[in-house]
């Protein structure tokens, strides 16, 4: 399982024309699912996701996770993110997890999410537009 977070003063999601999900301050986290994936994974990756110190100090350092900054989450699938891409010019998706079960582990992480701050969320499978303004930038790959 896949995170790709991005801090960011402000994002959201837009689906045919209508806003479905936003945040002000937080973590824009597009989520990968590979096969393979469970709610064990899913889990460990939302307390990675919530507790990454990402989040500038009093000292300029991040120190900080999105919860002590009092932060949001918004959550968007991303099924290209566990593309194969080491050959040729077109990525390879037999390593993402079949559509059912990655929808499932998509609705545990961000209801996992939502246990602990609050969550926002895109449309799984829909044809989202993702707008943001990255804090930095600063952006990190999470895996587990």
């Amino acid at each position: 399982m896949i995170a790709l977070i991005q801090r960011v003063s402000e994002a959201s999601v837009t689906v045919d024309g209508s806003v479905v999900g936003n945040i002000g301050q937080g973590l824009l986290v597009l989520l990968g699912v590979e096969k393979g994936d469970d709610e064990t994974k899913a889990k460990r990756l939302v307390e990675r996701v919530t507790t990454y110190r990402v989040f500038e100090d009093e000292q300029g350092k991040m120190n900080l996770n999105v919860q002590q900054i009092g932060g949001e989450v918004l959550v968007v699938s991303q099924f290209t993110l566990p593309a194969d891409t080491k050959k040729g010019t077109r990525a390879g998706f037999s390593r993402g997890a079949a559509p059912a079960d990655a929808e499932r582990l998509y609705d545990y992480f961000a209801e996992q999410c939502a246990s602990i701050l609050p969550t926002a969320r895109g449309c799984f499978a829909a044809d989202m537009k993702v707008a943001l303004v990255n804090d930095g930038p600063v952006t990190f790959w999470l895996q587990v």
